[in-house]
């Protein structure tokens, strides 16, 4: 059975950071790119950062220079590091293997 469970969300300051996990089991994690997307309230779920499994990695423009992905296939685990946190960046962010599984999200607020 898939299971991703996505953990470090919380409540951060503008300029803040925040390391975001995602557990992944259920399947061979090494083998498989991962992604990270996020939905913020009243907007539809967006592409945030993808990692291939030799670790290549893309971004959406609104984080780059900002977020990083990356992956620990020992743990089964990928992390996004957010830097320079904005109001914008506000969302519940999700975890993603082949595009039709999905953990149940962890909330990243950036607020004064």
């Amino acid at each position: 059975q898939v299971q991703l469970v996505e953990s470090g969300g919380g409540l951060v300051q503008p300029g803040g950071s925040l390391r975001l996990s995602c557990a992944a089991s259920g399947f061979t994690f090494s083998l498989y790119a991962m992604s990270w997307y996020r939905q913020a309230p009243g907007k539809e779920r967006e592409l945030v950062a993808g990692i291939t499994t030799a670790s290549r990695t893309n971004y959406a423009d609104s984080v780059k220079g900002r977020f990083t992905i990356s992956r620990d296939n020992a743990k089964n685990t990928v992390y996004l590091q957010m830097n320079s946190l904005k109001p914008e960046d506000t969302a519940v962010y999700y975890c993603n293997w082949l595009s039709n599984y999905w953990g149940k999200g962890t909330l990243v607020t950036v607020s004064s």
